[in-house]
């Protein structure tokens, strides 16, 4: 399919660069985009173009500016999908650690090394809202709990 986008990309970038455009042409391709391309995005691109490409075949001038600025936004759906991508924009996100979940539920930094009572009293700010007793649930203490538990006493497993 890559290669498919590639040929209607060469070809609307063609319509796109002649004098006057041929809107005919713009039709048919968008047409033919509409009714084979694979990305949804793409395919809801070219079947709104699709109308106004249409009437601009008849000179409008009005209808032709439209077509014009419906045909850019199809370029610009064709050129981000057939676009290379870099680095690590695909990429899954990092799903934090176990410690790292502790310390953000605790309101503790990641970056520094923490004392025993700096987590106690992370604990116990926490606590005044998750506590049952405070309006909190049952659940969320008992998690906030074991995070502390987790980080005062790193060498136990649960």
């Amino acid at each position: 399919m890559d290669r498919q986008l590639s040929e209607w990309k060469l070809s609307l970038d063609r319509i796109w660069s002649a004098a006057p455009p041929d809107y005919h042409e713009a039709a048919c391709l968008a047409a033919e985009i509409a009714g084979a391309a694979k990305e949804a995005t793409l395919r809801w691109a070219a079947a709104q173009a699709l109308p106004i490409l249409r009437s601009a075949v008849n000179e409008d001038a009005a209808a032709q500016e439209a077509a014009r600025r419906r045909l850019g936004i199809v370029r610009e759906v064709l050129h981000t999908l057939t676009t290379p991508k870099f680095g690590k924009r695909d990429a899954e996100p990092r799903l934090p650690t176990p410690e790292e979940r502790h310390r953000q539920m605790l309101g503790l930094p990641f970056d520094r090394g923490l004392t025993l009572a700096e987590i106690h009293r992370a604990f116990k700010r926490a606590a005044k809202t998750a506590h049952p007793d405070a309006g909190g649930n049952a659940q969320a203490f008992l998690e906030l709990t074991a995070a502390r538990d987790a980080l005062m006493h790193p060498g136990k497993r649960e």
